[in-house]
């Protein structure tokens, strides 16, 4: 399952028809980053790049230049080298990057400086978004030094340097029917890992124990995770970034996870919580009904027309309404939400867009206004609530619970689309599914 060629030229061709044939466009690749001494980390593309081109290798930049005598797609790369490549892997080249990429033209990375000059000569803009690849930047304004150097011999550098991002990724903020396709893919692993997990907690179990558990159904589907994973029990449930997943689950309490696999690029983000012992106590059942119900009202508003915050304000309507309910909360809900009292246990917002980054691309307002759901935009819903030890006037009951239920959600013209259906978020469910261990 992979995106298509033809789909690749498609992007391609828009991105080169919004900026017309006096602009030129550069989106290089990330670099490789070392990890320790003579140890690279694990290499990840470049979204962009490999959005408009496939091309996965580092060391690489596209050029989309409309009109030039080139070619519109060029592509520049490593070169074969078959003695590091007996080390390190194949390399496309520049015959596999026209074969294989279907690259107009395609050159050695080390000629790029040369090429520059003549490919941004004469053209008005320059899209490319500086102060993300330094390395490159310099390359770029080197290029751009010289060619205004030669004004008097006729060069012409580009007048403007423009961000591409804002073309780029209000193209990728719509996902089509292949991406969503490799989408579901990612979710269906991630739904089957968490429900994994489920199925193996128990407790005395290290949190580390129960991440390999979930890496399991991933890297068996020739997956990755998408994001480090997050395996909190206890009071760990209320640091909403824990990664550490180093201390043992204990008996009575809730285990957070929130973990998600990429596919092909493409990333799927679930959280769940549930009880390592396999049955919710009273004060968990409690605000999880909470939590859960936010959650469903949130679901309910991802839908076009309405707003990208829509989801958000309904969510904090039902948690606010709960915390007064169960006493953490004294007042009225309408006063305690325009004040925002509820970010006492609740301080993030309710999801994000979703796609090649699992915090992906797009903008979340257009001017002063939040923007529109549209069919085929793809974001997460996730409320929680969070009640460390110490919370002031709360009853201690509630101490060390986090709370946090997340799902993938696709807005289509009718109902939403829950990617990430597969994993349970009923408490009678998760106990049926927990129960199974024995």
């Amino acid at each position: 399952m992979t995106v298509s060629a033809g789909e690749y030229a498609t992007r391609r061709g828009r991105v080169a028809e919004a900026i017309g044939e006096d602009g030129i466009a550069l989106i290089p690749a990330s670099p490789e980053r070392v990890r320790n001494r003579d140890v690279l980390y694990p290499y990840r593309p470049d979204s962009d790049l490999r959005y408009l081109t496939g091309f996965t290798e580092p060391d690489a930049v596209a050029v989309l230049a409309p009109g030039h005598e080139d070619g519109e797609f060029i592509l520049f790369c490593r070169d074969r080298d078959p003695d590091r490549e007996i080390w390190d892997g194949l390399r496309a080249g520049p015959d596999g990057a026209v074969r294989e990429y279907a690259a107009d033209a395609a050159h050695p990375i080390e000629e790029l400086e040369e090429y520059l000059p003549r490919l941004l000569g004469g053209r008005e803009r320059l899209y490319y978004t500086l102060g993300e690849h330094p390395a490159m930047d310099e390359r770029v304004i080197a290029a751009l030094r010289g060619l205004r150097a030669g004004g008097r011999r006729g060069a012409r550098a580009p007048a403007s340097i423009v961000s591409l991002d804002g073309i780029l990724h209000e193209m990728r903020l719509r996902k089509s029917p292949g991406e969503l396709d490799l989408m579901r893919a990612a979710a269906a692993t991630s739904a089957r890992a968490h429900c994994r997990a489920m199925r193996a907690a128990t407790p005395g179990m290290p949190e580390y124990r129960l991440a390999a558990e979930l890496h399991h159904e991933f890297e068996r589907d020739g997956m990755e995770p998408a994001y480090p994973s997050i395996v909190g029990g206890g009071a760990n449930a209320c640091i909403l970034h824990y990664i550490e997943n180093a201390a043992t689950l204990a008996d009575g309490d809730l285990v957070l996870i929130d973990a998600g696999a990429e596919h092909a690029g493409y990333a799927a983000d679930i959280t769940r919580t549930f009880p390592v012992n396999g049955r919710f106590s009273g004060p968990q059942r409690d605000l999880y009904a909470v939590v859960l119900a936010a959650q469903k009202a949130a679901i309910l508003a991802v839908r076009p027309g309405y707003d990208y915050e829509a989801p958000h304000r309904a969510a904090v309507r039902v948690l606010t309404q709960g915390l007064v309910d169960l006493g953490l909360l004294e007042g009225g809900v309408d006063e305690l939400v325009e004040k925002e009292r509820y970010r006492r246990f609740y301080m993030h917002g309710t999801g994000h867009w979703l796609g090649m980054d699992v915090h992906d691309v797009g903008d979340y307002r257009q001017g002063d206004e939040w923007r529109e759901l549209e069919p085929d935009m793809t974001l997460t819903i996730e409320p929680g609530l969070y009640v460390p030890a110490g919370s002031e006037g709360v009853d201690e009951r509630f101490w060390d619970i986090g709370i946090r239920i997340e799902d993938d959600v696709r807005v289509t013209e009718r109902d939403p689309e829950i990617l990430t259906a597969d994993v349970p978020k009923d408490m009678a469910a998760i106990e049926a599914l927990m129960a199974e261990r024995a």
